[in-house]
C-alpha cells in the first residue's frame, strides 16, 4: 500500500488530527490542483478538478495545520459524490 493509498484510508477514518498537508497531498492523487489566484487569498483555499470542473472549498486551517471534523467531513462527501473514495 503507498503512502497515499495510507492517506486515503486515514481520511476515510475521519482522524482528529488530518493535517491540511495531508489533505492537499489526497487531493493532488485525485487530480485536483489548488488555484492560488483571485478569491482564494488569505484562508480560503479552492481546489479544482479539471477533468470535471469539480471545485472543493475550504479555509486553510491556522494557526494550527489540523483541520476541523466538518472541513474533513465535506470533503468525504465531495469524494465520494464524485465517485474517487
Amino acid at each position: 500500500m503507498s503512502r497515499t493509498d495510507e492517506l486515503i484510508q486515514r481520511l476515510l477514518s475521519r482522524p482528529k488530527d488530518f493535517t491540511y498537508d495531508e489533505l492537499v497531498k489526497v487531493l493532488i492523487h485525485f487530480g485536483y490542483e489548488e488555484i492560488k489566484k483571485g478569491k482564494t487569498a488569505g484562508s480560503k483555499r479552492a481546489f479544482v478538478r479539471e477533468a470535471t470542473k469539480h471545485i472543493i472549498r475550504l479555509h486553510k486551517p491556522h494557526p494550527s495545520n489540523i483541520l476541523k471534523m466538518y472541513v474533513v467531513d465535506y470533503v468525504i462527501g465531495e469524494l465520494k459524490d464524485q465517485g474517487l473514495s
